[in-house]
């Protein structure tokens, strides 16, 4: 069903793939939108080692959880900050695409955890994260990605 990297000698292993989701503070999400349009947004995300699950938050409200109702196919990509070669101007980028079905969570325990984690990419300050969590968690919606199929690959920019 999913297509395999045309140019196989780039791809990355899915231990590196998993490490880049872990790794990178953030992506694009993308679902089916209005009228059949693609609805690509930036997202932070919180990559779950014991279900292998992207978890991702937002309001309760708009156009990100009407598309998700709608439709449960969803794709999420992140890429690194990539790296250069001395005397080289390409860039070398890892990037990774996750596609699966999202699905909105809005068991208020379970928001409140993934909430803890994903700010623990930002911040060790675990004040601030209990106060913000305390005053936006009842306005917080939570989505679950899960994969279906992960495919990443290495791209030199020349």
């Amino acid at each position: 069903m999913f297509r395999e990297l045309t140019r196989k000698r780039q791809a990355l292993t899915r231990e590196e793939c998993l490490a880049l989701l872990r790794s990178e503070l953030r992506g694009v999400l993308s679902v089916q939108g209005d009228d059949g349009y693609p609805y690509g947004m930036p997202m932070n995300h919180y990559y779950n080692d014991a279900d292998g699950k992207l978890y991702f938050h937002s309001g309760k409200h708009g156009h990100r959880p009407d598309a998700i109702r709608r439709c449960s196919k969803a794709s999420f990509c992140v890429c690194d900050a990539g790296t250069r070669t001395p005397g080289d101007w390409a860039l070398r980028f890892r990037s990774v695409i996750v596609f699966g079905r999202i699905e909105c969570i809005e068991d208020p325990e379970a928001i409140r955890d993934i909430a803890a984690r994903l700010s623990r990419k930002f911040t060790d300050d675990e004040d601030y994260i209990r106060r913000e969590i305390a005053q936006f968690a009842p306005a917080t919606m939570l989505f679950a990605l899960t994969p279906e199929h992960i495919t990443g690959k290495t791209v030199h920019e020349a």
